[in-house]
């Protein structure tokens, strides 16, 4: 066994043989924010033998505070947070494989991209997305783990399919009214950080075979007033819609074809519709600040900014309304 684990290897519950384990193992984080980046570093770190992470979005300067596998020059250079983390994992253990999707995991696309993992981990920051990984799981029966933070707050959840209650089961239905997030109500990297540790300790139980020593509650912890709360999540709910195998968040039914990144800004989703960035960098000149990598192409023009993806997906900064985020589209990258 490589000196590089043999601290860990020492820890009797994981030993030579849940180290072998662990570096046959696949995962699968959706999301490489705040909490996806954590679970990134330290599953990398532990030795997991092959992670697949999925981001749609590019590293900013406001990421730095709290966004672990991510520098200065990587946002800078807006590089896609997918991109960004298997480089920086690669710095610090070369010996796992990292898949790197840009990508918003949406149904069409959801087999391909969960597909062939024993654990899903989630570092979303949306519950639209959760419940499409739940539905996906459920059907699949394969393990995930639910994790999220804002402000001091940080919650985390097992699900084990046809075993623990899921997703559907404790919140039948997304929260309803004025949410908090990041934007509105800030966020410590502390909490990102315990509820990252929390949620890689379950990974590494169910990876090695401990399930008996999962947690079976909905665990909440406050980490500035210092209150924490659980819930039993032993048992599936009675009558739950995902549990009793209907999965509207597959089907896709009233999943917006544009939605809101949650800072003001619009995301479009065009597929099919790949982007040659140096044809329209050229065609874009005339009409704002343009620059571009081999990642994405972003274009200024006041009061707004646009960043596009090789798939013809984009991300409009300055506006929420829809409206306007698809005319400033069809206008500059076209119909």
């Amino acid at each position: 066994m490589d000196d590089r684990y043999s601290r860990q290897v020492l820890f009797k519950e994981i030993g030579a043989e849940g180290q072998k384990k662990l570096s046959q193992s696949r995962v699968v984080i959706v999301g490489c924010g705040a909490t996806g980046s954590a679970l990134a570093s330290l599953l990398a770190r532990s030795g997991i033998g092959r992670l697949r992470i999925l981001d749609r979005d590019y590293v900013e300067p406001s990421n730095l505070q709290r966004q672990s596998l991510f520098d200065e020059n990587d946002a800078r250079e807006s590089v896609p947070k997918a991109i960004a983390a298997a480089r920086q994992i690669a710095r610090f253990n070369s010996q796992i494989v990292v898949e790197p999707h840009v990508a918003d995991l949406i149904p069409a696309n959801v087999d391909s991209l969960l597909g062939a993992s024993d654990l899903i981990l989630d570092g979303t920051d949306n519950f639209e997305t959760r419940y499409l990984i739940n539905d996906y799981a459920v059907k699949n029966s394969v393990a995930w783990i639910y994790a999220a933070a804002v402000g001091s707050y940080a919650v985390t959840m097992n699900i084990l399919p046809g075993e623990t209650a899921c997703l559907a089961c404790i919140f039948p239905e997304s929260p309803r009214g004025t949410v908090e997030t990041c934007e509105t109500a800030g966020i410590l990297n502390s909490a990102v950080n315990l509820v990252s540790s929390l949620a890689a300790t379950e990974a590494l139980k169910f990876l090695v075979g401990a399930r008996s020593k999962m947690r079976r509650t909905l665990l909440s912890w406050d980490v500035w007033s210092n209150e924490r709360a659980e819930l039993a999540t032993i048992h599936p709910r009675a009558g739950c819609r995902a549990c009793l195998r209907d999965f509207v968040h597959l089907a896709g039914e009233g999943r917006p074809h544009i939605t809101l990144c949650g800072r003001n800004s619009v995301q479009i989703h065009e597929r099919q519709r790949p982007v040659d960035f140096v044809e329209l960098s050229a065609r874009l000149q005339p009409h704002g600040n343009v620059r571009h990598n081999e990642f994405v192409l972003k274009f200024w023009r006041e009061p707004y900014e646009m960043t596009l993806f090789p798939d013809g997906r984009a991300i409009i900064k300055g506006t929420t309304d829809t409206a306007i985020a698809r005319s400033l589209y069809a206008r500059y990258v076209g119909n």
